[in-house]
């Protein structure tokens, strides 16, 4: 990259903006995606300039953000880690695993010196008559605002905010004379150890730090308003001791897990669909032989909406469960009344003592990091735009962000998605062209613009409550997303990016 050292004023004239200088490919997001889009480019298309910008002070975007006791997968790490780089461990990981292995990935592919930490991306403006983007960064560890340009950008920043968790308010957290704490935001001198712990939500933060914490804590009661699927497969999967035990190339071991966790993904996701009382069924049962003789299925774990509408939990050798058994934890399944000095009182009227709340109530979703775009001069309005293959938004030039899959792992798609990127680059650089837009066909104009995700398919909490920012999506390829990976395993590497959607100039 070529660094330039100019400053000019800004129009009010009180900060001044430094030139960072100039690339082909702009990368914001150093975590997952980021690291997987960058590996690709410089293996598929070398010789293009790239850097990476995260607001972060370190790699691993989610994995660093989120450093609360027992973080780990809810995906397998055959599918969750790259395809290019085998996984020598279990099958569900630890946060501290997940960060070793994106090391590796920076180590061998060289990426560390093209990575900017603690470069927050505050303005995206592309100019068609330049041909290029102009982004603006706040460096947090300076203050200094500096500018980068490049031909194309690509967000890989992930779909939430880590700065800010979200936080319902309840009534009396003010007079509640413990500790409230949200799980994104984990302070590291918290000590558990004989306090009594009350965690409010039921997902999959709730199932990975219940067990952590539970042999320290004095108790922790879960709260919850309605039940969630769980599903409890073994941490290490007995095909890959059996593989390891023969001393066979972990490269086949890697690639033969890996199509045995697809095929078990794609078959729920087809038994989901096609068959959803069994899916229950088959879920419900799997629990009951794990949890206390005489435990309430019904009332703790049998949710009210069909079998991956929302993510299933993942709790590895059923974790969760043993620490139910062993009555070190609890379930109340109730709402909120009120807090109290000493704890929360539920609508039932019963107290739950706590001296340590852990609010682990979700995330707000993030539409491209919040960044502010425009596009030659003009303010970019993301909920009058159209996704293109969930990968490109109707109207925005030499753009393209990364979001992975829900029921799937999400790198399964960061693969996928870094493939046809990067031939689009290449095919760009085919045709003579400088610049590409999808846009909507004559035969697209009456096309109803539908909601971002349909409630029908997939509605947890943190997706009906960012709806209205979100862009739209069509109802025929290719201004469809949230696919599921057996059909876009096929779809993507086969799309003709010259089938009129994409316009060149």
């Amino acid at each position: 990259m070529t660094s330039i050292a100019a400053t000019t004023a800004t129009p009010n004239g009180t900060r001044e903006v430094s030139d960072a200088g100039h690339v082909d490919v702009l990368i914001v997001g150093a975590g997952v995606s980021g690291i997987g889009a960058a590996h690709h480019l410089r293996e598929q298309f070398p010789g293009q300039t790239f850097v990476i910008l995260d607001a972060q002070d370190n790699r691993g975007g989610t994995w660093w953000t989120h450093r609360y006791p027992g973080v780990r997968s809810d995906s397998d790490l055959f599918t969750y880690g790259y395809r290019f780089k085998p996984w020598r461990g279990p099958s569900i990981a630890a946060g501290q695993e997940i960060l070793a292995y994106l090391d590796e990935v920076i180590d061998e592919s060289n990426l560390g010196q093209h990575i900017r930490y603690r470069h927050r991306v505050t303005a995206a403006s592309w100019s068609t008559q330049d041909r290029q983007w102009t982004v603006g960064v706040t460096r947090d560890d300076t203050g200094q605002q500096v500018r980068f340009t490049a031909r194309f950008l690509w967000m890989c920043q992930g779909y939430y905010n880590h700065a800010k968790p979200y936080q319902p308010r309840w009534d009396g957290m003010n007079r509640f004379c413990g500790v409230v704490v949200h799980p994104q935001q984990w302070p590291e001198d918290l000590d558990l150890a004989g306090k009594r712990v009350v965690v409010i939500g039921s997902g999959a933060t709730a199932a990975t730090l219940i067990p952590a914490i539970a042999g320290t804590a004095k108790h922790v009661t879960m709260l919850q308003r309605s039940p969630t699927y769980f599903f409890a497969p073994p941490t290490t999967h007995e095909l890959a001791v059996t593989l390891r035990a023969l001393d066979i190339p972990e490269e086949w071991t890697h690639e033969i897990l890996r199509r045995q966790y697809i095929a078990q993904t794609d078959l729920l996701a087809q038994t989901a669909r096609d068959a959803p009382d069994d899916l229950h069924a088959l879920l419900i049962e799997s629990m009951r032989p794990l949890l206390p003789a005489g435990f309430d299925i019904e009332k703790h774990f049998t949710p009210r909406y069909r079998p991956w509408q929302q993510r299933i939990a993942i709790v590895p050798d059923g974790d969760l469960f043993a620490a139910l058994r062993e009555g070190t934890a609890s379930i109340v399944t109730d709402t909120i009344d009120t807090f109290t000095e000493h704890g929360v009182r539920v609508s039932s009227g019963e107290e739950l003592p706590a001296d340590v709340v852990v609010t682990a109530t979700g995330f707000n979703m993030s539409v491209l990091g919040d960044v502010a775009f425009t596009v030659d001069g003009e303010p970019v309005d993301f909920t009058e735009r159209v996704t293109w293959r969930g990968i490109m938004l109707s109207g925005v030039p030499n753009m393209a962000y990364m979001f992975g899959y829900f029921r799937h792992s999400w790198t399964l798609r960061v693969d996928l998605v870094s493939d046809l990127v990067v031939r689009l680059l290449a095919h760009m650089q085919d045709k003579g062209a400088t610049m590409v837009v999808p846009a909507l066909r004559a035969a697209d104009s009456g096309m109803p613009l539908l909601p971002w995700a349909d409630p029908e398919n997939f509605n947890p909490g943190y997706v009906m409550r960012s709806q209205h920012i979100l862009f739209k999506r069509g109802d025929r390829e290719p201004w469809t997303h949230l696919l599921e990976h057996d059909e876009e395993r096929v779809a993507l590497p086969a799309a003709d990016l010259d089938d009129g959607t994409l316009v060149y100039r």
